[in-house]
């Protein structure tokens, strides 16, 4: 009986650059490890690669003046409201500097006690005894201050308040902030709004344009076409984008499933298998003790192969072992199990057997597995590598 189930390996690379030929640099790296580390390739096999070196390898940046021009464009206004950021030096500071230099005030309104990611202004036990109700209440930042002090943000240091109002006047701009979690707050201050939540962005500007916004964009609204020659993209515009330097960005990869299909092309001819490749970038993960939800991306993958499409369809082993055989022991109770897997219906929706398996898109399960193995800081491996992933207990070979 096989010892080993699923593995992933992260796979290092060179560093990638603008113009580089990615689909080979990733093959060639691959089959170097293969040879190296000495493992074969097999059918369903998965290989993932982050966003950030497919978005880099493209060419796909934009700067702050990039973002200005088309803030000045779509809004055409001097104030503006800016709600529903999320509180990060790398994902929104450099997008609000652009921002800030396309309007002469922005009415910054922030979420509390924490954004949409689960990054906190401060700790939610301060509402305790508060007199405060996040559901309803509109703070300024006059009340904000007396209720909950100046907080810094326990991983970064960072105040994140007065470092994106300081962020916003340095550009030249007037800055006020209140907290809300009603996004219908914003208008009593501006009818023209940008929308900076991710996962909840529709809702957010259906319920704004229902409540008399007279422009209500969103971040996926911006850079969706070039500007200036910039780098674009037509579906998430700025969400996703990263900081590359003080004055750039790096967009979400435009190119994502042209990219993963050469790529699994490239793998087949090298190989001779039918090797599955997908693109990650943020996983779908909380934290336990920040309590941030990894996911500020506006999916965890943006292009697959078609291997890769739908969801896990798995029996519980523990419950065949607890229920239908228990009864059975040793090799006995592993036989039935196995046949119990092989012969499993094509969709187990509904049965009990299969309760407590985790029902979400392949794509979401393997692309937090690449996350947490390439990690996001120097481990230099932007490509992982994934064997096994869809075998099962009843496979031997």
């Amino acid at each position: 009986m096989r010892t080993v189930g699923a593995v992933a390996r992260g796979i290092r690379t060179p560093i990638i650059r603008e113009g580089d030929d990615l689909v080979s640099i990733v093959r060639d790296s691959i089959l170097a490890a293969s040879e190296a580390e000495g493992f074969a390739f097999h059918e369903k096999d998965v290989i993932g690669v982050t966003e950030s070196v497919v978005a880099r390898a493209a060419g796909n940046y934009a700067n702050v003046a990039d973002i200005a021009a088309d803030v000045k464009n779509k809004f055409g206004c001097d104030h503006l409201g800016v709600i529903f950021p999320i509180t990060s030096r790398n994902r929104f500071a450099i997008v609000l500097r652009g921002i800030a230099m396309g309007v002469k005030k922005i009415t910054l309104m922030l979420s509390y006690p924490s954004d949409e990611v689960g990054n906190h202004l401060f700790d939610e036990d301060k509402l305790e005894g508060s007199g405060i109700n996040p559901y309803s209440d509109v703070l300024t930042e006059e009340q904000y201050r007396a209720a909950f002090g100046f907080e810094l943000h326990p991983f970064t240091g960072v105040d994140y308040v007065d470092y994106y109002k300081t962020l916003i006047q340095d550009c030249g701009c007037e800055a006020e902030i209140l907290f809300a979690n009603q996004a219908e707050a914003i208008l009593e201050k501006t009818k023209n709004v940008l929308c900076c939540d991710i996962h909840t962005r529709f809702r957010t500007k259906r319920r704004l344009l229902a409540a008399g916004a007279e422009k209500a964009l969103g971040l996926d609204d911006l850079l969706t076409a070039s500007v200036n020659g910039s780098g674009y993209n037509e579906k998430y515009g700025l969400l996703g984008s990263n900081k590359s330097t003080e004055e750039k960005i790096k967009l979400f990869p435009r190119n994502g499933q042209e990219f993963v299909d050469a790529l699994a092309d490239a793998m087949e001819k090298a190989t001779g298998k039918k090797i599955e490749c997908m693109i990650y970038g943020d996983g779908a993960f909380k934290d336990p003790v920040g309590k941030i939800w990894e996911l500020a991306d506006p999916v965890v993958s943006p292009a697959c192969t078609k291997g890769l499409l739908g969801t896990p369809n798995e029996l519980k082993i523990k419950y065949l072992a607890d229920n239908d055989y228990a009864a059975l022991n040793g090799e006995e109770l592993t036989a039935a199990v196995q046949e119990s897997i092989r012969h499993k219906e094509s969709d187990l929706k509904g049965c009990m057997a299969s309760q407590g398996t985790t029902p979400r898109q392949l794509t979401d399960l393997i692309g937090s597995l690449c996350d947490l193995t390439s990690g996001s800081g120097d481990k230099g491996t932007p490509v992982v590598f994934i064997q096994g992933y869809f075998d099962n207990y009843s496979q031997d070979a």
